[in-house]
């Protein structure tokens, strides 16, 4: 299965879930008397547009390289992962409100069976953080993994909900603010987790050098190609599902350009197999021993 089916794919499954997850979140604050579950299924209802904006994202970053986008569509991954941040943040704001507006209106406490609802959201959205993180790693995805930090800050939330009805249900009476106290405490984690998802993004668009581990392999297999003596310079820049090398190799200074343009295809083609996600590399020819 190819890069672009695994993170469509992957796409439907965090679109499909939060959907359900919503409506089953909505139902059950709202006749257990529970905000923080209500501010749950908030969260829920911006992870649904957020994953497809990340869908329409992927599909985007995966098209071809043309004329007006030499290095391709990718860099939509990071920009569409800064809109999801947006909402993550909008979500957070309005789940902060309306808990300081419960916290001062006195209300009655959750029912017990909102516990069981979240004790299973719980379970669920951690099942889906794992499944999502480990695609966005298989093909280097940004907003996959933005989207699957939906999934954990969604199951962070749900355990502030059920620590907060907990409380609100068994300590009784003078305790029944502790369900919006939790929601409170949940859009922080929301803000702080918005942070970690914008950081990478706001690096990768910036071509910021975070690709230490990818620049030693292409050293050592560089090392491997008959001709080259040794690498210099040699920046990685990351779009989309691919990386973007620029190499200096240094070869022996008294042969032909012919021979020297050779070995830097023999490089290149070298690269590309050891690191398949290498989408090209530009390879400048050094000449060793000239003054």
């Amino acid at each position: 299965m190819g890069h672009k089916e695994i993170a469509v794919k992957t796409a439907y499954f965090s679109i499909l879930g939060n959907v359900f997850l919503a409506v089953i979140k909505g139902i059950a604050g709202f006749f257990g008397n529970s905000y923080a579950l209500i501010a749950d299924a908030i969260e829920s209802t911006t992870d649904v547009f957020s994953s497809l904006l990340v869908l329409f994202g992927l599909k985007y970053a995966s098209r071809p390289a043309d004329k007006n986008h030499p290095y391709g569509h990718g860099r939509i991954e990071p920009l569409i992962t800064f809109v999801v941040v947006g909402f993550l943040i909008f979500s957070a704001t309005v789940i902060a409100y309306e808990s300081v507006d419960n916290i001062l209106t006195p209300h009655s406490s959750p029912q017990t069976w909102t516990l069981y609802v979240l004790a299973a959201i719980i379970v669920w959205k951690e099942i889906s953080y794992h499944f999502v993180v480990k695609r966005s790693k298989l093909i280097n995805s940004s907003s996959l993994k933005a989207d699957a930090w939906h999934h954990r800050s969604d199951a962070i939330t749900s355990i502030a909900a059920f620590i907060g009805i907990s409380i609100a249900v068994f300590m009784g009476e003078g305790y029944e603010a502790a369900d919006d106290w939790a929601a409170l405490f949940a859009s922080l984690i929301i803000l702080y987790n918005s942070y970690r998802i914008f950081r990478p993004a706001l690096g990768e668009i910036m071509d910021e050098n975070t690709y230490d581990t990818i620049i030693e392999k292409v050293r050592r297999t560089a090392q491997t190609v008959e001709g080259v003596l040794d690498t210099e310079k040699c920046h990685v820049r990351k779009s989309g599902f691919h990386y973007y090398i620029d190499l200096h190799a240094t070869v022996d200074g008294t042969i032909s350009v012919k021979k020297g343009h050779d070995i830097s295809h023999q490089l290149k083609d070298a690269l590309q197999t050891a690191i398949p996600e290498i989408g090209d590399v530009l390879v400048h020819i050094e000449p060793d021993g000239m003054d």
